[in-house]
């Protein structure tokens, strides 16, 4: 079994490059600044810790920057850098590799003051594929730490037949189940520096807090998948085209 198949993730540090993981911030930075759309906002998702509404205090923070993709080319580049797609075909186990725009694709935030807790999750919960091997990875574009709401993981739950009644009735790990305590206990975090790239099964546990800090935290965030594991037709997996990378 490889390191990947048996934890759920791998940590790769310095993997991207500073010039690219400055641009990439670069138009992060722009197109917050601008408003620019597709947007998700804090008072969308209803989490704790966002605002109630749109209309309440911080209402217009942004949670995500969608279609990053499409967003500029230096993103493109590194959903095709041809690295990438080898060490994402070597945790899938698979090649060639398909590119997911339906799913992530984002720049994730969490901005000072108005962000909130994401509970602990498997990313499948919210896809439909042949089955549930995809791969995501996460880029942070800057400093990850516990304060700014960095990732926590549990290592090997991707592996785990959980039922149904250990997660409430949006998906989320009940943390108040007794099971449940025990196995959050070996949860670890990942603190990232500006290029460091995690990689992560669609059934890794994983969650992430507030930001605490007066810093932003940004990550490009993208998920793939091998060409023979196609999306269930109808579903919003199946809504945008997969891309073949690299």
């Amino acid at each position: 079994m490889t390191p990947f198949a048996e934890a759920g993730f791998e940590l790769l540090r310095g993997a991207v490059p500073p010039e690219r993981v400055a641009a990439m911030r670069a138009v992060a930075e722009r197109d917050l600044a601008a408003d620019r759309g597709p947007i998700e906002r804090e008072a969308d998702v209803g989490y704790p810790g966002a605002p109630a509404s749109l209309d309440a205090p911080g209402g217009r923070t942004v949670r995500r920057l969608l279609r990053a993709y499409d967003r500029d080319e230096v993103f493109r580049t590194h959903v095709h850098d041809p690295a990438l797609v080898a060490r994402i075909g070597e945790a899938l186990g698979e090649a060639p590799v398909r590119f997911s725009p339906a799913h992530h694709n984002c720049v994730m935030t969490k901005q000072p003051t108005h962000s909130s807790d994401t509970g602990w999750h498997r990313d499948i919960r919210y896809w439909s594929f042949e089955r549930p091997e995809l791969v995501t990875t996460w880029l942070a574009l800057t400093v990850e730490t516990s304060e700014r709401g960095s990732l926590r993981v549990v290592p090997g739950s991707h592996r785990l037949d959980l039922p149904s009644e250990r997660f409430d009735d949006a998906s989320f790990l009940d943390p108040e189940h007794p099971e449940n305590q025990a196995l959050l206990e070996a949860s670890v975090g990942i603190e990232l520096a500006p290029g460091d790239l995690l990689l992560f099964h669609a059934r890794l546990l994983h969650h992430a807090t507030r930001n605490h800090t007066p810093h932003p935290k940004l990550a490009a965030v993208f998920t793939f998948f091998g060409a023979s594991n196609a999306p269930m037709p109808g579903t919003r997996s199946a809504s945008l085209a997969p891309i073949a990378v690299p």
